[in-house]
């Protein structure tokens, strides 16, 4: 199939690209089921699960840190002194404060 794409309006060409932004997605996705579905049936035939096979560890989630200091001008401005400091930090320590002054 032959496209004379001088000829074409803009807005067939874009359709146009539409169609073949989709095809190869769909392409794609047939090639990794396909290969997938080949993985699984050599780990059958060896007597393993994939995932058997796959060492993939669970994501352990950690618990949001408490905050430890507070900003004594809002006290809904808090920072639990993990990560970058706030500004509100970086000021009240410039005004000779310290962060004992901000614990909560």
């Amino acid at each position: 199939m032959k496209f004379d794409l001088d000829a074409m309006s803009l807005k067939e060409l874009k359709t146009l690209q539409a169609q073949v932004s989709k095809k190869i997605e769909d392409f794609e996705e047939r090639k990794k089921r396909e290969a997938l579905a080949a993985i699984k049936e050599q780990a059958q035939a060896m007597g393993y699960t994939l995932a058997d096979l796959v060492d993939v560890a669970p994501v352990k989630k950690r618990k949001s840190a408490k905050p430890k200091y507070a900003n004594p001008e809002n006290s809904a401005e808090t920072w639990t002194g993990r990560g970058r400091r706030p500004r509100w930090v970086d000021a009240a320590l410039k005004a000779g404060k310290s962060l004992d002054d901000l614990a909560i």
